[in-house]
């Protein structure tokens, strides 16, 4: 790992593949258009308007974070993009209906220069959606050669320096792992078979690290955690991370139980529901691609509540996720939470939150980070599973053998940890006893 000065600096131009051009990957391009363009600012993105301290509190050196790491400048990001249908970016966002068309139309030459590139899509694995502007193939082997011939394609036509590559698609169904994911040897035949248990997002995941390119996973899909797509992340010395974006009400629960636990007050039964009308709502209208997306929302307070060390407290759960389709929602989902607790000598009391979020507003400076970081990490030499980015995760990869970390605090703590190990400042432990003359 390079540290420091020894650090590549973000030269030239990056970039950046999304698969899927719908509801937050055009809200994500709209987004960084307009930033460039001076209309707005990079509301809810870390990498650009957070803070590091550095030092002693007494040292008051607090840069921002993107000011204290060589990250890439959003005037350097050039966009491809793969969809199902045959839109531009400026199309797909009047579709997608999450900005306003006042907003749209000040960064529309942009938006219109980004076009669909057909993509890699099968039913099987999104049963809600009917493609049309979609790959031809024998084999799903050959599909990720295409994809290989896009991505090239894709560099030298704009003279990129680096790349990397985001899904931004939907929820694929419920895949368990499988022997034809052991090895990289099995993957390949088993894509040359057309075997069931290789899905869209594999290839995609496949055709990226082959050549040695990030890889962010921003669904719950079973992708990067699979061993042969993990040896071909160390092989080519590629970063991964994921899985699904952490936005609204996943987020509010990594914010919320971490604070139950540490007073040591118990928890009874955590009820969450939500309702959502975009794409993402009709996908998981499904029942096969709710169940990834219920593995993924479930399995967050386990990690943070301890449940084996604390049985007392947490050990009696009743925890239930619904996800309802509305269409008249859009993209502005609305989730419920009713939270039973008790306290001091057993006895009751509920927490009841009502979030009525937007979606791609949370998830699009999520994505911005996730880029600038793994492309941040590639050029540190860095490669593998990049558990730091699990700030941004509903189910954070680890190495094989370790639990998640799912708390939000611990997570901040570990992403800016690792951001001052990279140029060589001091931990920060929060110990604070240096200040005191009383030891």
């Amino acid at each position: 790992m390079l540290r420091g000065k020894d650090i590549k600096h973000a030269q030239g131009k990056l970039g950046v593949m999304i698969v899927g051009l719908g509801a937050v990957s055009t809200t994500f391009v709209a987004g960084i258009e307009a930033i460039k363009k001076g209309h707005s600012e990079a509301f809810g993105s870390v990498s650009q308007l957070a803070t590091i301290r550095l030092g002693k509190r007494t040292d008051n050196r607090n840069p921002k974070i993107k000011d204290f790491v060589p990250l890439s400048k959003l005037e350097d990001i050039e966009f491809l993009a793969w969809d199902i249908f045959e839109e531009d970016a400026y199309e797909a966002a009047i579709k997608a209906g999450v900005l306003e068309k006042e907003l749209l139309d000040k960064v529309e030459p942009e938006l219109r220069s980004l076009k669909s590139t057909k993509a890699v899509f099968m039913t099987d694995y999104v049963k809600k959606l009917q493609g049309t502007h979609i790959k031809q193939a024998a084999n799903k082997y050959e599909y990720a050669q295409m994809l290989m011939d896009d991505i090239k394609n894709f560099q030298t036509e704009k003279k990129l320096d680096r790349l990397v590559m985001a899904w931004a698609a939907s929820t694929e169904v419920y895949i368990e792992p499988h022997a034809v994911h052991d090895t990289i040897a099995t993957f390949e035949e088993a894509m040359k078979s057309n075997h069931p248990a290789i899905s869209p997002s594999m290839i995609y995941a496949y055709a990226a690290l082959s050549l040695g390119i990030p890889y962010i996973n921003g669904a719950p899909n079973l992708t990067l955690e699979i061993p042969a797509l993990r040896e071909l992340a160390k092989t080519n010395k590629a970063p991964v991370c994921g899985k699904d974006f952490k936005t609204g009400q996943t987020l509010m629960k990594t914010i919320i139980a971490p604070g139950l636990k540490a007073r040591m007050l118990g928890l009874s039964g955590w009820f969450s529901t939500n309702i959502l009308g975009n794409r993402d709502g009709e996908v998981l209208d499904d029942p096969d691609s709710f169940k990834t997306k219920e593995v993924s929302k479930l399995s967050v307070l386990e990690s943070i509540l301890q449940q084996d060390t604390y049985p007392q407290l947490y050990g009696d759960i009743y925890h239930k996720v619904r996800i309802n389709y509305y269409p008249p929602r859009g993209d502005n989902k609305e989730s419920w939470d009713n939270i039973d607790i008790f306290g001091w000598l057993g006895y009751p009391m509920q927490i009841k939150i009502n979030f009525l979020c937007r979606d791609s507003i949370l998830a699009a400076p999520v994505l911005l980070d996730l880029i600038l970081f793994t492309d941040l990490a590639k050029r540190c030499g860095m490669y593998g599973v990049q558990e730091w980015l699990s700030f941004f995760f509903k189910s954070p990869m680890t190495a094989p053998g370790l639990y998640p970390e799912n708390d939000l605090f611990i997570q901040q703590t570990k992403l800016k940890n690792t951001l001052r190990y990279m140029m060589n400042e001091d931990l920060i432990t929060h110990l604070g006893l240096e200040y005191y003359d009383e030891m």
